[in-house]
């Protein structure tokens, strides 16, 4: 996944580090470990280094636990949690696949806060029940201070943020489009990201001080993934209402299981038809397999006139297949998610429709966004 370790499952989640927060965590380590030593003298070197280390632990486990509040909401909706990543940033909960409601988008958003909050109140109340001093009062009010500050960075109102979540859900039930939604918070995260950055700009050009350096590197990574997320937005909105039928490559390669190989080979091979693979449909027009063109090297020449295409095709398994009436976007995504860059359509009965294209998708979408002649 993009350069990331997987370190194992959290209750059933895939966990991913990305590399980058080990450099992260060696940085937090040491920032903590000198406050502490500086505000605590007593402390010898090696017990400052080790309570540092625990503090930088727990302020990821804090981010583990906020990414965990999405991930168990989503799952109460009968959404799969794909992965939770830990990166330079912060977290990430990966999902298969939105809420059915705004109402439900909006709980799996503010979970993550909640959480936060919560943390933030339980360790408070733990410092003041048990009259906490030194430097465990010091960790405490660390891990509390980060877990409030955890919340209320995220809570503003911009994707990729969960307050631009949450913006997007309130949007969608105003709206009664999703994409309205994603478009309008990924416009606010745009302006939050423009505001960080200029904020990390203006000291380092007019002082020379790279005390806002980090709000730089914030800005950057809001501005990339809001707009990522609205340019993907304007797509899913263009592809509403289609299905995977009305993308399907004119004259798709296709040929059928009684041919011989040198009917094959005359027909579509020798005749200059480009494709390199080719579906296998029987009598009834139910696709059987696929036959690719190297596949004629492995049957003798001489044999070709004798040997029938069924006899050499290879079986196509029912999970490299799309439903003709399933929508565009989730064949889309399907497509993304086996790194395929065709899928075979077909109808219910098993009937093949033809090929769906990467590329077929594309020349749809740049249809329906070229102005229709006046």
């Amino acid at each position: 996944m993009n350069g990331t370790i997987r370190v194992g499952n959290l209750f059933g989640i895939p966990f991913y580090i990305h590399p980058s927060w080990f450099l992260v965590l060696g940085l937090v380590t040491w920032s903590y470990s000198s406050g502490l030593a500086a505000q605590f003298p007593q402390l010898s070197a090696g017990l400052a280094l080790l309570l540092g280390l625990m503090t930088a632990l727990m302020l990821f486990a804090s981010v583990v636990a906020h990414e965990l509040g999405h991930s168990f909401v989503a799952i109460g909706q009968g959404i799969d949690v794909k992965s939770i990543t830990l990166f330079i940033f912060g977290g990430l909960a990966s999902l298969e696949k939105e809420s059915k409601t705004p109402g439900e988008a909006f709980w799996v958003a503010i979970a993550g806060p909640l959480v936060s909050l919560l943390l933030c109140g339980i360790v408070t109340a733990i410092g003041v029940t048990t009259a906490a001093s030194g430097p465990l009062a010091a960790i405490l009010g660390v891990l509390a201070s980060v877990n409030l500050a955890l919340a209320l960075f995220n809570l503003i109102p911009g994707l990729p943020l969960d307050g631009g979540n949450i913006l997007k859900a309130i949007v969608w039930k105003i709206t009664g489009n999703p994409y309205k939604g994603v478009t309008f918070a990924s416009r606010v995260g745009q302006i939050f990201g423009w505001v960080a950055v200029l904020s990390g700009v203006l000291p380092l050009l007019l002082f020379g001080s790279f005390g806002n350096f980090w709000n730089l590197l914030v800005g950057f990574f809001l501005l990339q993934n809001a707009g990522n997320a609205g340019q993907f937005a304007r797509v899913q909105e263009k592809l509403t209402g289609l299905t995977a039928e009305d993308a399907v490559t004119l004259d798709s390669p296709i040929v059928s299981a009684n041919l011989t190989l040198r009917e094959f080979a005359d027909e579509r091979v020798i005749s200059g038809q480009n494709w390199h693979r080719f579906l296998v449909t029987d009598d009834y027009g139910q696709l059987v397999g696929a036959i690719a063109v190297d596949n004629l090297r492995t049957i003798p020449t001489a044999l070709w006139s004798e040997t029938q295409v069924k006899e050499v095709m290879r079986p196509i398994t029912e999970s490299t297949t799309v439903q003709s009436d399933q929508p565009l976007l989730e064949a889309m995504q399907l497509l993304e998610q086996q790194k395929l860059s065709v899928l075979p359509v077909i109808r219910e009965n098993g009937v093949l429709v033809g090929i769906l294209e990467k590329a077929a998708i594309i020349q749809l979408l740049q249809s329906r966004t070229q102005p229709s002649p006046a």
